[in-house]
Formats: structure tokens, sequence, C-alpha cells
């Protein structure tokens, strides 16, 4: 059954709905996602390599937890459930660490992407996720020039490493 994406504009106002089959075909179409990027204490960064059954990048390794937001449900509420979903942590997040806009072919997407630290362990959603474990900064960066991570998690990895920068965290 085809589920529906509030559409957006680039400041994520509401402005229409429509099939995700329609939005995952039509980079016209702007549809919101939420990413949550997930530490651990010494800073390493945990990802998940989708599974070989996605319609997206099968089997390449991706942000800590990844979705689309359901119609009308807030960034903060999405990244909660997505994180509850697919690793099976339950938290409270602040506000998105930055956002960014994703176009690629097959979509556009407008992202917010939350950072928290949480040690593991976790229960991997396997409908979603093949495998997941945490990586050093120096092992994503062999990971990226591998070509084994998502496209998308290429381009936002930077967005990462700048916030992480900025804001002090992890050294």
């Amino acid at each position: 059954m085809d589920e529906y994406f509030d559409i957006v504009d680039r400041e994520g106002r509401i402005v229409g709905r429509a099939l995700r089959s329609e939005c995952h075909g039509n980079p016209a179409l702007i549809h919101q996602a939420v990413h949550v990027q997930v530490f651990d204490q010494e800073g390493r960064l945990f990802l998940q390599k989708r599974a070989s059954s996605k319609d997206i990048e099968p089997g390449k390794w991706d942000s800590s937890v990844g979705g689309h937001l359901r119609p009308g449900e807030s960034p903060r509420e999405g990244a909660q459930r997505e994180l509850e979903e697919e690793l099976g942590v339950r938290a409270v997040l602040g506000d998105p660490a930055y956002s960014y806009l994703w176009q690629s072919p097959q979509e556009t997407e407008l992202v917010r992407t939350f950072v928290m630290v949480h040690p593991g362990p976790f229960r991997l959603q396997a409908s979603e996720l093949e495998d997941g474990r945490f990586w050093t900064m120096q092992e994503i960066e062999e990971l990226l020039v591998s070509g084994l991570a998502t496209l998308q998690f290429a381009y936002e990895f930077p967005m990462l490493r700048d916030w992480l920068r900025r804001s002090g965290k992890f050294g």
C-alpha cells in the first residue's frame, strides 16, 4: 500500500500532498525526511547498512537513522519515531543540528538532521537494515572513497563534520 507525503516548499511550508511513488519519481515534489546521527561516547558514528530490498541504494551504508515524515508530523516527532523503529531507542531529541535540500534524479528531500549520543546496544529493524556498527571518522573517510556508502550520506558527511567542529562535540 502506497503512503502519502506532505509536499513542501524549500522553506518547509506544506503546499500539498502526494503518494510516495510519485515523490520517488518526480524531483519537483519536495518531501520531508529526517536523519539521526548517533555517536558513542568516543565520538564514533553508528552507520546502518540498508536492506537489499530498499528501492533506493540497497545494501549501502547510510546515516544512523533515516526516514520520511508522515503527513502532519513534525521533524522532531518523525526523528523520534524513526529512531525507535530502526534502532529500538526511545529518546527525546532537541532541535535539528542542521538541515539541507537533497536533490537526486529520483527525488528531492528537505532533510533535518538530529545528533545524539547513545552507546547501544540497538535492536535493528530487519525490514530496513541489514547491519549496523560504529565507525571512526577515519573509517568513514575510507568508506566514502570505496563507494559503499549512499550518495546522500557522502553528501551530508561534510556538513556533519562541520557541525561537530563548530559545536565542539568530541574534541
